[in-house]
């Protein structure tokens, strides 16, 4: 039986900006476009807070059970260290995704019948990014997933059931959110390129190689920072957010300069916070 503190690494908090930026944002535009609505904010932070910890798990399940975690260099994985049987993560992935399932309903029930399809498709995405027979993860697919679902669906959608309304500032602004939650990825996948290579797991990283995978991960910050001035001929406060570009430096820096393994978890966490700077200054100017 698994201890909490090792439930909790297995839901992968250093991941959790990436849930948590796009409900920010989405918000700040809402407040920006004067139709905010706090507990409808809320329950969408839930809601993607529940698919980031389940798609986590979920992930930990099915690389565990195949046996690609047995090797690894980051965190721990509940499954591939058997610190908790396959039947307990897997549990805990429905838990998680049932949980998200019924606040994203009652997201649509106030607001439109749509909702519940984007909320399956996201579901879906979740469980086949590793799950499944035929898991997209394993094909070079999951960068663009990242994008699609904690980027742009995700801040599209918080503005939306606050707004119910979608201007083309809501999607520009989606833009750079879902490089940088991409980046999060990228690092990751780039740290694991061998033990990847070995089981059989065509990341993008993987297919790539890792001079060009640094490259993508410098790519996605640059590019979110370059966004940010299209935002601003609508929102001029939104340039708030070009001061994130000093928590930048160190982790494109390193990565630039081949930081691998265990080093690369530190970038990560340097990602994360990255992220979480540039959500808060970017959600801050598109409010104003």
């Amino acid at each position: 039986m698994a201890s909490f503190p090792q439930w909790v690494a297995g839901a992968r908090p250093r991941t959790l900006p990436n849930s948590i930026v796009p409900v920010l944002v989405g918000t700040g535009l809402a407040i920006g476009f004067g139709g905010a609505i706090w507990w409808r904010a809320v329950v969408a932070l839930l809601v993607s807070m529940l698919l980031q910890i389940g798609v986590n798990y979920a992930n930990d399940y099915s690389d565990g059970i195949r046996g690609t975690d047995e090797e690894r260099v980051g965190p721990m994985r509940l499954v591939g260290s058997k610190v908790a049987p396959p039947r307990q993560v897997l549990a805990a992935a429905g838990a998680c995704f049932l949980l998200a399932a019924v606040a994203g309903l009652a997201l649509t029930v106030v607001t439109t019948w749509w909702l519940l399809l984007i909320g399956v498709a996201a579901i879906a995405a979740a469980w086949f990014y590793t799950g499944g027979s035929r898991p997209y993860g394993y094909r070079a697919l999951g960068e663009i997933s990242v994008f699609v679902f904690f980027g742009v669906v995700s801040v599209v959608g918080t503005a939306y059931v606050q707004i119910e309304g979608l201007p083309w500032a809501v999607w520009v602004a989606s833009v750079p959110v879902g490089l940088l939650s991409c980046s999060m990825l990228v690092v990751n996948n780039l740290r694991d390129i061998p033990t990847d290579r070995d089981a059989g797991k065509r990341t993008l990283a993987v297919v790539l190689g890792d001079g060009h995978t640094r490259l993508l991960y410098a790519g996605c910050a640059v590019v979110a920072l370059c966004c940010v001035p299209v935002v601003a001929a609508v929102h001029p406060w939104a340039m708030l957010a070009l001061l994130s570009a000093l928590w930048a430096i160190s982790p494109v820096r390193r990565v630039l300069r081949g930081a691998s393994g265990p080093e690369l978890i530190a970038v990560l966490g340097e990602t994360g916070r990255l992220q979480i700077v540039f959500g808060v200054l970017f959600a801050i100017g598109l409010a104003v």
